[in-house]
């Protein structure tokens, strides 16, 4: 029997790293909107820097790209925004190059079109909120930066 991905690539997170000719063009021609959203209500957001390196670590997870976990890129500062569990950030705070946003913190969010260059879902939320878990996405962290974490 036919394998039914074959011929089919597996499109990962780390693909999301860069903007390419396609997103500008949508941002250029549909009308986006955003605005703050409160941080520590539904989700802590973890700020991860640079992009790249929390892409690689929602890869490593096996967090599925299309499943609909809320993951924001700011491709401005190249940073990446996880959403995980309100209340667990915490777990991520001792992190080399993180920054927890939990209660009384915001974060910019497009609340209608595609987003812009400073608030773009790269995975964006459904109606059943799917989140990374704050320990695991720590552990995976520390353990891309290897000696590097520890040297910090």
């Amino acid at each position: 029997m036919p394998n039914p991905s074959h011929g089919r690539r597996r499109v990962t997170w780390a693909s999301k790293a860069t903007v390419d000719d396609q997103l500008r063009e949508r941002w250029r021609r549909t009308t986006s909107r955003t605005d703050w959203a409160h941080c520590g209500r539904e989700w802590d957001a973890v700020a991860i820097a640079p992009m790249e390196r929390g892409l690689a670590a929602l890869d490593e997870l096996g967090v599925g790209l299309r499943r609909g976990y809320p993951v924001l890129a700011d491709y401005l500062s190249h940073r990446l925004y996880v959403m995980v569990p309100a209340g667990t950030g915490a777990a991520c705070e001792d992190v080399p190059d993180v920054r927890v946003l939990a209660t009384g913190s915001q974060v910019l969010v497009p609340v209608s079109g595609n987003g812009s260059i400073a608030a773009h879902w790269v995975s964006a939320p459904r109606a059943s909120l799917l989140l990374v878990d704050a320990g695991r996405l720590a552990s995976t962290l520390l353990a891309l930066d290897g000696p590097r974490a520890v040297a910090s």
